[in-house]
Formats: structure tokens, C-alpha cells, sequence
């Protein structure tokens, strides 16, 4: 027996199988996994009330994105008058042909001047008993919108009427065109009608917007030397008046939004307040876009000037237009450009 035994070990030695083949620690887990439980614990499955809940919630979650985002379709309508896009002239405003009011505008009504108008709600008073009422007025062709009537609360109808059928209130348009004006109730949309503004006359006074600094007076648009053409000079393409003021991005087309750089000469870190006034229709434009106003920084010499500033500009028509310059709170020159495009 012992001889055979010898004979298996030498037999062995002299295949792949001679030797040590583990280590202590891979023996050590051999031994743990034949005395373990190697069996695996069976999958459970989700309850069935929880799968319910994941549902209904997934379903709620849609119909609320779905809802919230009709919503605000409906209310980016209303912020442009609840009929956005319908520029067609009416004086009523109905909702499934049933009148909820009305205005009446002057015949004679013009831009520049203050008109009285006369708005005729036709729903009960306690429709608008104690709410605020507000009135923006639109304009079509700049995209300009002013609150023509600030917040009012309703107290009371009208004069010998059951509800507000007489409702007069007073203001200035500042451009001819295309008016919307929308009404509102405790800062909802109510409805909206459109009017239409004839042109300023010529030798009518320069109404200025309500938001201008009160630095820019009616009297500096009377001085405009309209012969002072803004001329190109210098080597970067700046057009303007040398060695005063003078842009970068003058001669691009601006109807429709352009990058000016401005250019001020003796001049340091300062505001600069831009105005710009329309020689054909008599009217004073903020052309500053973006949200900017009417005045930007200006700051550090560039381009042979003591100061300068980027913007963005949109000119609301076409023809010829003055820019005056207003250097922290003081006229300080104006630029004559022929836009066209």
C-alpha cells in the first residue's frame, strides 16, 4: 500500500498538480463557503399599493406641467392684451359676444397731446368693487408699453349710472400708430381694445416720455442742429463728431437691434444718458434696448477716446435722428444719423 502510495505522489509531482496550489486565505474561504448557507434570498417584488402610488403620482405630475404650461400661454396672452397678436381697430371688447366695454376716443385723437377718454363697463359694479384698476397702453410698431392709468381702486359707480358705463380718465400717447389698450383688475387681464393715434403735428410742443431723467428739457430738442451730419474719422470706423463723441456700429443696420460702441472725448468715468428724438414725426425715443433706460456707464479710454461703453440699440423707425448726449446730468453733444435700415 505504501509503495503505491509513493508511486501516486510521484506521479503526481510530475504533472501541473506538484506543490502548493492555495494559499492559507483561499483555503480558509473554501472552508467558510462549504460550512455557509450559500443559498440566495428570493427577489421581493414591490407591493402593489406602492406601484398605485408611483402611478397616480406620475399621472398627477403630468397633468400639473401639462396645465401650468397652457397657463402660461394664457397669461403671456394676457400680458400683451389677451388677444396677443390681433391689431385690427375696435373700440369694444366682448367675450362670446356678450359686451363687457367699451371706449370711446376722441375723433381728433393725435400724438403729443392729452385726450380725455371715456370707457363704458358694462358687467355689475360689484364685478369691480373694491379691485384695483389699471389701464398700459401698448404701441404696436416700437413695442413700447406705458401704464396710462396707475392702480385705482373702485369705490363707487359712476355718476348717476348703476356701474362704471362712464369711467373717464385723461393721458398723452406719445407716438402715432396703433394703440393697445389693456385693461386690468387687481392686476389681471380684464379685456383690451385698439385704437389708432394720428400723427403728432409739427408745430405741436415735444412731449417727453414720463420715464426721461428731468435733467432733458423740451428746450434742448429746439436747438438740434440738424446740418451737423456725424461723419466718419480716425482709423477705427467710428462715426461722429471728432474729438467729441462718435459710435462704432453706426452705419449697420439698426431698425431691428444693433451692438453700438460709444466713444467720449474729455470726458472720464461718467453716466451717459442717450435720448434719441425723430426729426419727421416731432417724437423722443429711448433707444437704449435690452432693458438698459436711458443711461449706461461709461468708463476707460479705448480707441483714441477718454471713455467709451458697448450697448444695444433699436431705433423704432426709420428717417432722421438726433442722439443727444447727456454727460451726468448735463447736455453734452448730439449726433445727426440717417437711419434707413
Amino acid at each position: 500500500m505504501e509503495s503505491k502510495l509513493r508511486q501516486l505522489r510521484r506521479a503526481m509531482d510530475s504533472t501541473t498538480h506538484k506543490g502548493e496550489h492555495f494559499t492559507e486565505f483561499q483555503k480558509m474561504n473554501i472552508r467558510k463557503a462549504l460550512h455557509s448557507d450559500r443559498r440566495e434570498k428570493p427577489t421581493k417584488k414591490p407591493h402593489k399599493f406602492v406601484i398605485f402610488a408611483i402611478s397616480t403620482f406620475a399621472i398627477c405630475l403630468l397633468a400639473f406641467l401639462v396645465s401650468t404650461e397652457t397657463w402660461v400661454r394664457q397669461d403671456q396672452n394676457q400680458i400683451h392684451g389677451g388677444t396677443a397678436g390681433e391689431w385690427n381697430i375696435r373700440h369694444e371688447y366682448k367675450v362670446n359676444q356678450k359686451m363687457i366695454f367699451s371706449i370711446l376716443p376722441d375723433p381728433y385723437l393725435k400724438a403729443g397731446t392729452p385726450y380725455g377718454y371715456i370707457f363704458s363697463f358694462q358687467e355689475p359694479f360689484n364685478t369691480y368693487k373694491g379691485k384695483e384698476l389699471s389701464i398700459s397702453a401698448f404701441h404696436k410698431e416700437t413695442g413700447e408699453r406705458i401704464q396710462v392709468l396707475p392702480q385705482q381702486k373702485i369705490i363707487e359707480p359712476s355718476p348717476g349710472y348703476s356701474s362704471l358705463q362712464r369711467f373717464t380718465t385723461t393721458f398723452t400717447l406719445p407716438y402715432e400708430g396703433l394703440w393697445k389698450f389693456e385693461v386690468y383688475l387687481d392686476g389681471k387681464s380684464y379685456g383690451d381694445v385698439v385704437v389708432s393715434v394720428a400723427e403728432k403735428a409739427k408745430d405741436d410742443p415735444i412731449t417727453l416720455p414720463e420715464d426721461i431723467p428731468d435733467f432733458v428739457q423740451e428746450s434742448d430738442f429746439d436747438t438740434i442742429d440738424w446740418k451737423r451730419k456725424a461723419v466718419e474719422f480716425g482709423s477705427r470706423g467710428i462715426i461722429g463728431n471728432e474729438n467729441k463723441s462718435g459710435v462704432i456700429g453706426a452705419d449697420m443696420p439698426s431698425l431691428n437691434g444693433q451692438k453700438w460702441m460709444w466713444h467720449l472725448w474729455g470726458v472720464e468715468n461718467a453716466d451717459l444718458t442717450i435720448v434719441g428724438f425723430h426729426k419727421e414725426s416731432q417724437t423722443v425715443h429711448p433707444i437704449l434696448s435690452n432693458g438698459m433706460g436711458w443711461t449706461i456707464r461709461a468708463y476707460g479710454p479705448n480707441n483714441g477716446a477718454d471713455a467709451h461703453t458697448p450697448s444695444s440699440v433699436k431705433f423704432p423707425k426709420k428717417g432722421e435722428w438726433a442722439i443727444l448726449l447727456y454727460v451726468d446730468g448735463a447736455l453734452f453733444d448730439e449726433l445727426i444719423y440717417d437711419i434707413n435700415e
